[in-house]
């Protein structure tokens, strides 16, 4: 991939060089620390940004202070930055600058101290169990496509994996023999995530009968493949999760992310353990993880309101 953390055509020549050599120092680290793709690009375009006004305002990275980031981010909200959009600048600035203070560009971190801004607490959205069995079982198996389809929604929902984490799957990412399935997550972090028998069954019918169909002279490992043979793009998944989804008359905008929130949820629900659901979806911190616990919260609240004769 491209250095992510380049300027733009546009703000080539508005970027000063100790800004573009502290830009590369970043992408550098980011590399090193097995950061994804787009983070590396939405990093770059925050780094580009921020480079630039620094350089229009005589300001080289050992110069920007915590005064000057208040200055920032205000005009971030003069233009209009959404709530997240201010989140997840702010925190590849604190990024930027954790990276030249390693590396003895500057002396201390001024992004440390600014205020995040206040999310919407929104829960993520899921589907019941018997929508869940709906979507999958109007998923036929009469085509290579359907099948792989098949295959792809029932792991999705029995592993809880992201959608890069689906496509990024190989063959040999599924152990049969130990009913799981090799995830390679988020920063290059390896997992072994179980994997529910119906997924299996359906699977293993995609590898014997689907995938060799699908398969080109290329011998592409992944497994599951596009109707041309190459890897499937996120974006495929998404696509093919909308279209099943309407053919099952079940929920709109359900997107592979509702799959991965489900499998959690319902693990709650059945009295999974939070850290063992963790440790499933892959999440560095509990904290991320606890979302769910509210998912349920709000649940009860709604049961207790709807039946209580005094709620």
């Amino acid at each position: 991939m491209k250095n992510a953390l380049t300027p733009s055509q546009g703000t080539e020549t508005a970027v000063s060089e100790p800004w573009r050599a502290a830009l590369r120092t970043f992408d550098a680290d980011l590399q090193r620390r097995g950061a994804a793709d787009r983070t590396r690009k939405a990093y770059g375009t925050d780094g580009a940004e921020l480079a630039a006004w620094a350089t229009a305002n005589g300001l080289t990275p050992a110069q920007v202070d915590y005064k000057a980031l208040r200055r920032w981010a205000a005009r971030l909200s003069q233009k209009g930055a959404a709530p997240r959009t201010m989140a997840r600048k702010l925190a590849s600035t604190r990024s930027l600058f954790r990276s030249l203070v390693e590396h003895g560009e500057v002396a201390s971190n001024p992004a440390d101290l600014l205020p995040a801004p206040k999310l919407p607490q929104s829960l993520p959205k899921t589907l019941k169990p018997g929508d869940i069995e709906r979507l999958l079982e109007k998923i036929p198996a009469s085509t290579p496509l359907e099948m792989r389809d098949r295959a792809l929604f029932e792991l999705a929902y029995s592993s809880g994996l992201r959608a890069e984490e689906l496509v990024d799957l190989d063959v040999g990412s599924v152990h049969f023999d130990d009913e799981q399935v090799r995830v390679e997550g988020k920063g290059s972090k390896t997992r072994f995530v179980p994997v529910g028998e119906p997924a299996l069954r359906t699977i293993a019918a995609y590898l014997e009968r689907a995938r060799p169909a699908l398969q080109s002279a290329d011998q592409d490992p992944a497994l599951f493949l596009s109707k041309s043979g190459k890897r499937l793009s996120t974006s495929d998944v998404r696509r093919r999760l909308r279209v099943w989804a309407k053919h099952a008359a079940t929920q709109t905008g359900v997107h592979p992310h509702a799959l991965r929130h489900s499998f959690a949820t319902h693990l709650l629900d059945g009295g999974a353990d939070l850290r063992a659901i963790q440790t499933m979806l892959g999440h560095a911190s509990i904290s991320t993880t606890q979302v769910y616990t509210r998912v349920e919260s709000a649940r009860l609240r709604a049961a207790y309101a709807k039946s209580h004769p005094r709620a």
